[in-house]
């Protein structure tokens, strides 16, 4: 398993992950492309407020690095729902937060800017999927439904890898104590990766929380790696709401595809 912070530089500064290796697939930094202002610089999100040139530029320069792949988004609501996508798709952005396939040439990108992305692939069956997991969409089960989502298209969860992408960290994840107790209370052993915090605040550590619901949906624990650092704490190379102080900003993907 990759520490913390170790990851290879991909183009546009992309991270990747070895529990990966076969698939094409990144976690974007936020370096490398042309918004200015809270987006600068590599925004993709064309729904934030960016101007259209930017992140048209943006998009030209992310297909030059990644020719000949179809991008699949939805337009995410914090939930659970998974969507199946193939080869044609046309849905534009339904709402939901996580996307399987089991076809080539489809990158599945979701957006995030201190939520957390999950990559995962069954490379031997060639199923993969990408989820979106803030605080909402952990308590509603994001994670396991993701698995479960792979598993109906011939996926085995014994053989799922993943990878964690770069998400706000338990060192800058302040939330109310209430918020810490319904974690603890909805999913059993959530306690364990909360501390204390300021008066009436506690620090969550989401990515801890994610992997150890990959691991209850069959994933092996070897098989789950933690991609990049804090993105509040690496706010120069990644997005975060937490870090731009609450305002509106750029969002970084996170993609996978199978390799043709």
């Amino acid at each position: 398993m990759a520490s913390f912070d170790q990851f290879t530089a991909a183009p546009l500064n992309a991270a990747i992950s070895s529990q990966l290796a076969g698939t094409v697939h990144g976690f974007m930094g936020r370096g490398g492309g042309a918004s200015a202002g809270a987006y600068a610089t590599f925004n993709l999100a064309r729904w934030v407020g960016d101007g259209a040139v930017p992140v048209a530029e943006n998009w030209r320069r992310w297909r030059a690095n990644y020719p000949g792949l179809a991008v699949a988004n939805v337009a995410q609501v914090h939930g659970a729902t998974i969507h199946r996508v193939g080869r044609g798709w046309n849905d534009g952005r339904p709402e939901g937060d996580g996307m399987v396939t089991a076809e080539s040439g489809i990158a599945l990108g979701v957006f995030t800017a201190d939520c957390v992305p999950l990559l995962l692939a069954d490379r031997a069956r060639r199923v993969i999927a990408a989820l979106h997991a803030g605080w909402r969409g952990t308590i509603a089960g994001i994670a396991a439904a993701g698995v479960r989502a792979m598993a109906e298209l011939g996926a085995k969860p014994e053989a799922i890898s993943a990878a964690i992408g770069p998400a706000i960290g338990q060192c800058c994840f302040e939330v109310d104590l209430e918020l810490a107790e319904r974690f603890a209370h909805e999913i059993d052993g959530a306690g364990a990766f909360a501390r204390p915090g300021r008066p009436g605040k506690a620090y969550l550590d989401l990515r801890g929380i994610n992997r150890m619901l990959l691991e209850r949906a069959g994933l092996d624990p070897e098989a789950i790696d933690e991609v990049g650092p804090c993105t509040r704490c690496a706010n120069d190379r990644y997005f975060s709401r937490r870090g731009a102080g609450g305002v509106t900003t750029g969002l970084q993907m996170s993609f996978i595809a199978l390799a043709t």
